[in-house]
């Protein structure tokens, strides 16, 4: 048998080696590992995947899925209810994709994801009340973790053996996933009647998982359990038959698009109509981006550059789910001591970090300082009270006191906690916007920010969008603006001598922005 590189399973340090082969509509999966080929990850641009390093010893194992046996027996090994929910993570699925990491079984096998497309299928077509003339579209996009392809292929034949059309995006970010639902351009194929993200957040290298999205927004707990208890029926009904047939109808049914297009170009028009429509609006700032060798690598050349920033000192921007730098995650120290020290090094105006899928982000400003949890809630807060005067700023319930007196006190706006968990906090502030109490921020420690005029979605790079804006208009105002978005915000947030301090870097360092 032919050893290839098709990464079905990847160990952290012994590389499993494994070759899929079909047979008169039999899928087997033979699993080897470590092997030769050594550890392996996605190169920069066409996420194939490259040998990072051989390993010196070398044994194997074999592990069969068989996507069908007799036609009396299951297609794969059987599980029950049970088994799916344990896949539940909140308002996502997550489970271990891939081996590598001792004492964790692989449970989201292609079997099951492709369960679980399925399941989504039935879903869909029900709350879309469709009939069999109507062919709903659903997109695909996934970070750059290794086992995404393999997943995408998985959930795509699900999806296509219900007779959905499948449209793959590619390496993409949770945002732009659900933005594709709301999108109205044919050309891109938009909109999706529905979306899938193939991602597990900032967790490691082994893990994956789906997020879901209609119009509507990012799927409750309640619809995942729903969906995971469909696909265990899926599952364990999949015969010699189904599992080649939705295969074939995968093959007819897939298209292509680069949606990160339009999703990019909609983030930089944001930027320029806030500054009054300028081409370049932040030319001579100096931003550094750290992507953290995720899915957000696309914010320093496809929406930094275009409105003039200079990005050099950005990093990790290359995606490599084998996350060789630092965990993609905005709440990591080391994550965010990396993305401090590239502001320092290159005396940037700004630094932002993102974590694995984009929905989550932070930043930190010229001297080093981090704005993260509390400190990015208080600035977010500031931009948005300004905004909207005296609105209600929804959190959750582990926020310091200090931030309740920074936005009731300093900003005139109310601070409403909730319980954690950042669909929660969301859900909470359209709740009181539909009993009439305005809400217009939700935004949870971990970095899960969600505003109103972006349709409730928590997107890290809209909320880092949102601090351009105050950096684009100020410039566009030429009323001594600049000084005055950069220092009055962080008065509140700071010691007085460190607004001064700041409030001088600005003048040396921007000119054109003094006043104020």
């Amino acid at each position: 048998m032919a050893a290839t590189t098709s990464g079905k399973i990847i160990q952290n340090v012994f590389v499993s080696h494994c070759h899929q082969q079909n047979t008169r509509g039999r899928r087997d999966y033979y699993c080897f590992g470590p092997s030769p080929l050594g550890k392996l990850a996605w190169t920069d641009s066409s996420m194939q995947l490259r040998t990072l390093f051989k390993p010196q010893n070398h044994f194997s194992f074999q592990r069969n899925f068989h996507s069908n046996a007799s036609a009396s027996a299951t297609a794969v090994p059987y599980l029950d209810k049970t088994d799916f929910l344990k896949l539940q993570n909140g308002s996502d699925i997550r489970g271990v994709a891939v081996d590598g990491v001792e004492g964790e079984l692989v449970n989201l096998t292609e079997p099951v994801a492709e369960a679980i497309g399925a399941a989504f299928a039935a879903w869909l077509m029900e709350k879309k009340k469709a009939d069999a003339s109507q062919h709903l579209r659903v997109s695909i996009g996934h970070d750059s973790r290794i086992s995404a392809k393999l997943l995408q292929n998985a959930i795509s034949r699900g999806l296509a053996g219900a007779g959905l059309e499948v449209v793959h995006y590619g390496l993409a970010s949770t945002p732009a996933m659900f933005n594709s639902t709301l999108t109205k351009n044919e050309a891109f194929l938009c909109p999706a009647d529905g979306s899938i993200m193939i991602t597990a957040s900032h967790l490691p290298f082994n893990r994956n998982g789906f997020k879901f999205f209609t119009n509507a927004g990012g799927f409750g707990k309640a619809d995942i359990k729903d969906i995971l208890e469909r696909a265990a029926d899926i599952y364990n009904q999949f015969t010699e038959e189904s599992l080649p047939n939705s295969e074939r109808k995968a093959s007819l049914s897939i298209k292509k698009v680069d949606y990160m297009i339009v999703y990019t170009s909609d983030l930089v028009k944001a930027v320029r109509k806030a500054a009054g429509n300028i081409e370049k609006p932040l030319e001579g700032f100096h931003i550094v981006v750290d992507a953290g060798n995720g899915a957000g690598g696309f914010f320093a050349a496809k929406v930094l550059e275009p409105l003039g920033a200079i990005t050099s000192g950005s990093q990790f921007l290359e995606p490599d789910g084998l996350f060789p730098n630092h965990i993609p995650n905005p709440e990591d120290k080391t994550a965010m001591k990396a993305i401090t020290q590239a502001v320092l090094d290159n005396k940037a105006d700004l630094g932002i970090i993102f974590d694995t899928d984009v929905d989550r982000s932070a930043a930190v400003d010229f001297t080093g300082r981090e704005f993260n949890r509390n400190r990015l809630i208080a600035l977010m807060a500031a931009i948005v009270l300004e905004e909207h005067p005296g609105t209600t700023i929804v959190t959750d319930s582990v926020t310091s006191d200090g931030l309740t007196t920074f936005i009731e006190k300093k900003l005139g706006g109310r601070h409403h906690r909730f319980k954690r968990g950042y669909k929660n906090v969301i859900d909470e502030a359209i709740r009181l916007n539909s009993i009439g109490e305005e809400s217009h921020l939700a935004i949870e420690t971990s970095g899960h920010g969600a505003l109103k005029e972006n349709h409730w979605l928590d997107d890290g790079a809209y909320l880092m969008v949102k601090i351009l804006n105050k950096l684009a208009s100020a410039r566009a105002s030429g009323k001594g603006g600049g000084s005055k978005v950069l220092t009055d915000l962080i008065d509140g947030l700071q010691e007085p001598a460190f607004a001064a301090e700041l409030r001088l870097k600005i003048n040396q360092n921007h000119p054109d922005l003094k006043g104020g």
